[in-house]
């Protein structure tokens, strides 16, 4: 994910300052990584550099005053670009579980009991989530849910995949 176009999206909007930047990332991408403060001002400042976004001015709201910031038409346009472009899918398997049990070999079937048992933990906290209203968490629930469910098809298939090679 790139912080820089999530912001963009952000700011199409209307003008916003970062702290209201960094509590809507937080929202809209419920169950990603929090977005640290820094991190939405550096990315601000690199899109202000390069031409995708601009200082519109200040505002107060009761505290310090805050600079804000709007889309500039070159920032419409990289967004456009970034929003239209196919995501490759991944093309190596960079999963810790993948690796424990590529090291483990057949000896990892204890392991992957486990690791199964922690997925359905997992799922059933996830599903409980999804009786939320709230449709950003009830998507992000449902991306995860789809994701663990993969896992836990490749760990039966790499069970019955050792129990072969046991029996072989």
């Amino acid at each position: 994910m790139s912080t820089g176009h999530v912001l963009l999206g952000l700011l199409v909007e209307r003008p916003k300052h970062g702290y209201e930047l960094k509590k809507e990332h937080d929202h809209r991408l419920a169950g990603a990584k929090p977005l640290p403060y820094g991190q939405v001002y550096a990315t601000l400042q690199r899109l202000e550099r390069d031409g995708f976004a601009e200082v519109s001015g200040t505002r107060q709201e009761g505290g310090p005053e805050r600079t804000v910031y709007s889309i500039t038409d070159g920032g419409r346009t990289e967004l456009e670009r970034w929003l239209n472009t196919v995501e490759p899918p991944a093309p190596y398997v960079t999963s810790p579980l993948f690796s424990r049990v590529a090291v483990a070999g057949t000896a990892a079937d204890g392991f992957l009991m486990r690791q199964r048992e922690a997925h359905l933990a997992r799922m059933r906290e996830l599903t409980a989530q999804k009786a939320s209203d709230v449709p950003a968490q009830v998507l992000a629930a449902d991306y995860a849910l789809q994701h663990l469910d993969a896992d836990l098809r490749w760990i039966e298939t790499a069970l019955a995949r050792m129990k072969e090679d046991d029996l072989a």
